[in-house]
């Protein structure tokens, strides 16, 4: 319970620092780590210790993914090829469904593509079109990262849903077809939000860009084909890989040409080649685009703040993770008698202690496994619906232990508050009502 009450007193830390003192985010959440840790028990080695593997191990899956992303948006932005997709793409779906389409891209990306790494990708097209609409970044950026969020914790091959599929003894195919029907229902209710939220939280995706700059930039703009390759060539590199990693049999390593797609369909090589790509977009070539003073300098600066604030997360995740917070929840839920909630709320109640889903995926699942017979699951079905209900609540909440949170604030140019108010209440609101999907579901089959 002490464990608990400290998680809540630092996630109030967090918001007084940011919100009411301005403190920079990565400071806030410094302290709100080691507040946590002090309080909790945790020896001073240990907390040395989880300080430094934090950060360490966040921005060694992470960092270098967002160098290479926000240098990408770069190249989009200021050769005028990121506003010369968002013509194409308004003219196809519309000025008033940006929604739908960050939504909708974003539940389909997500499936063989890490979340954090797909909105990365994403990101300068969604500024591009939020900017062309005249629509609040609020909005479209908490449609695509809730987008990426449903398939990420719904529908394999992505890493925390297999994962609770073969510790739970679930059929693979069963829990896709399942995570999706539920995934594609809870996306219609992210949409309607995040159109609501849209419209009472106005941010301008890019305020120093005005409709005269996007005109001259367009005037020098690449083609829309050119334009697309640095955003969809990383995409399929790496869905090839997760293709490819899926059909191999169990224990077989990969070789020739397996092992060639495996690695350059790795987010890290992957967007390299997008990288390479940008660098073709600008119609006359500058070797002082890449210099310090040019673009990449620049993006560069842009991306240490992200970068900072992404470790600082993942320092709080860490000391959250090893301080026992996530066996405290399990253990005052695990004997309660809720049926199908009790896989969703258990999976909830981690997600929320130590922000990471694919943690919270696999753990709730390796609680809930020992249980299903007890509880009255045996059929393929009820397997299937069990991790449907792990996975809604792996989305239940994102906050400041969460990177999610920061890549989103952080490259949309949300403030703090907004974020909670409106991505941490979407998470809750679509999580919930994706285990109400699973609930009812439950009573069909």
């Amino acid at each position: 319970m002490i464990a608990i009450l400290l998680l809540v007193l630092s996630v109030l830390l967090i918001i007084l620092l940011t919100v009411r003192l301005k403190v920079h985010p990565f400071l806030a959440l410094l302290a709100a780590a080691i507040f946590f840790a002090l309080f909790s028990g945790m020896s001073l080695d240990d907390i040395v210790k989880f300080v430094n593997d934090g950060f360490g191990v966040t921005l060694g899956k992470i960092g270098i993914v967002i160098v290479l992303g926000v240098i990408i948006g770069a190249f989009l932005e200021h050769s005028g090829g990121a506003y010369k997709l968002a013509e194409v793409v308004l003219k196809v779906i519309g000025k008033k469904r940006v929604h739908e389409a960050m939504g909708i891209v974003g539940f389909i990306v997500s499936i063989p593509v890490f979340a954090d790494s797909g909105f990365i990708i994403l990101n300068p097209l969604n500024k591009s079109l939020t900017k062309r609409a005249g629509l609040s970044i609020v909005g479209t950026a908490t449609a695509l990262i809730l987008g990426l969020m449903i398939t990420h914790v719904l529908v394999p091959p992505t890493p925390g849903p297999i994962a609770a599929a073969g510790i739970i003894g679930a059929d693979v195919g069963l829990v896709m077809l399942v995570g999706l029907v539920i995934g594609i229902l809870s996306l219609i209710l992210a949409i309607i939000y995040c159109k609501k939220m849209g419209s009472k939280h106005f941010i301008d995706p890019n305020p120093e860009v005005t409709d005269e700059v996007i005109q001259e930039k367009m005037k020098e703009a690449p083609s829309a084909f050119k334009s697309f390759l640095p955003i969809l060539i990383p995409i399929l590199l790496i869905v090839g890989k997760s293709i490819m990693e899926f059909n191999l049999p169990e224990g077989q390593e990969a070789t020739g040409l397996i092992a060639f797609i495996s690695f350059i369909g790795s987010p890290i090589i992957a967007l390299i080649i997008g990288m390479l790509f940008a660098f073709l977009l600008p119609k006359k070539w500058d070797n002082e685009m890449l210099a310090t003073s040019g673009w990449v300098g620049k993006a560069l600066a842009d991306a240490s703040n992200i970068i900072l604030i992404t470790g600082a997360g993942g320092i709080f995740g860490t000391i959250l993770q090893n301080s026992g917070i996530a066996d405290v929840l399990a253990d005052a839920l695990s004997g309660a008698n809720l049926g199908i909630w009790l896989p969703f709320l258990l999976c909830a109640a981690i997600k929320t202690a130590q922000g990471s889903s694919t943690v919270a995926l696999i753990t709730t699942a390796s609680i809930v496994a020992p249980l299903l017979l007890t509880m009255g699951f045996s059929t393929e079905i009820d397997k299937a619906l069990v991790v449907a209900a792990i996975g809604a609540g792996a989305m239940v909440v994102s906050h400041a232990n969460d990177s999610g949170f920061w890549i989103l604030t952080q490259f949309s140019g949300i403030d703090v508050k907004t974020g909670y108010r409106v991505y941490t209440l979407g998470t809750l609101v679509v999580g919930t009502f994706a285990a109400l999907c699973v609930y009812i579901a439950s009573f069909i089959f």
